[in-house]
């Protein structure tokens, strides 16, 4: 009897929902009856997902090497995903912006942690080999990674490092764009030439970043925390999130690609280009670019010294092992 008073009950609560809603329930109870019952498997879509690594050659561990990106770039979407809500909130809620916030810092935790696969999980002499197919790709051109960065800090702090003192604050959003780090990274150095591999990256994702850049305007994670009341921005809990998000994106993260780097691609008397042909060694160390997210959370001497303490093993060939 108490089952059959809950389900009229719940009959009662649909009726009303679609009635609110112009709906009529007898027909979506029809369909009701002829779905089929949901699986794991249909759910995930674990088929489809199983067969998007696609090898271009026979070598085994290039299967790694896809699977270890795909699931990297699954963690980049998790990461948005906070990010966004952070954005979007309008609350000013201290306790909302603080567990995103650590939300995103256990998705770095994971990946960065999981970067042993790619640093020791494949054979140098496969990879090496393999990699030629792949020319020009690179994970260099993660775009979600560069949207990451335009969700948690305005373009201003992320120009190239030696043109930040000539900003006047006037630049439009198109110009800071252009003045972007990550562009020097897959520039000539010699020529200034752009390499194919950030030709056809910015072909395909500039109308999207500036167009995220514009959405973001005064609006960024680090707009968020400035705006917040002093008793609310300088709690410690959310401080020392950002401190750590900062950290991992900014240190940490690419600290994991200059170790991978090393191990595949520097030699004692050479050192072999990365697929995308990207400066990784002048690319990637945190004190070369000093990115930093959100500046007035740390002290001057952190600044000051950014990277620095975490980089001298990696700038150090004679030290990897």
């Amino acid at each position: 009897m108490e089952n059959d008073d809950r389900t009229e009950s719940q009959i009662r609560k649909l009726e009303a929902k679609y009635r609110d809603s112009g709906q009529d329930l007898a027909s979506y109870l029809d369909g009701l009856l002829y779905q089929r019952y949901l699986t794991y498997w249909d759910y995930i879509h674990l088929d489809t997902l199983l067969s998007l690594q696609v090898p271009r050659t026979h070598f085994p561990d290039e299967e790694i090497f896809i699977m270890y990106h795909q699931i990297t770039e699954l963690y980049f979407k998790l990461i948005l995903h906070e990010e966004r809500q952070i954005v979007d909130d309008k609350s000013q809620d201290i306790g909302f912006f603080t567990e995103k916030v650590n939300r995103i810092n256990n998705y770095y935790k994971a990946l960065i942690s999981s970067f042993s696969i790619m640093v020791r999980g494949m054979e140098r002499e496969q990879f090496l080999r393999y990699r030629m197919a792949l020319l020009p790709a690179s994970g260099f051109q993660s775009a979600q990674y560069r949207m990451i960065e335009l969700y948690a800090t305005p373009l201003e702090n992320l120009v190239y490092q030696p043109q930040r003192k000539s900003l006047t604050g006037k630049e439009s959003l198109e110009e800071l764009y252009e003045m972007i780090y990550w562009k020097k990274g897959a520039t000539d150095k010699e020529t200034g030439e752009k390499t194919l591999t950030l030709k056809q990256f910015e072909y395909r994702y500039t109308p999207r970043f500036i167009r995220i850049a514009k959405e973001v305007k005064d609006n960024t994670i680090y707009h968020k925390y400035l705006n917040l009341p002093p008793e609310l921005r300088n709690t410690k809990a959310l401080t020392g999130a950002l401190q750590q998000m900062d950290i991992n994106a900014n240190v940490n993260w690419p600290l994991m690609h200059m170790g991978s780097a090393y191990r595949y691609l520097n030699k004692e008397k050479e050192t072999i280009e990365a697929t995308g042909g990207t400066n990784w060694k002048s690319f990637l160390p945190p004190s070369f670019q000093k990115i930093v997210f959100f500046p007035e959370a740390h002290d001057k001497e952190t600044l000051e010294n950014w990277g620095k303490q975490w980089v001298e093993h990696h700038l150090n060939p004679e030290k990897q092992t």
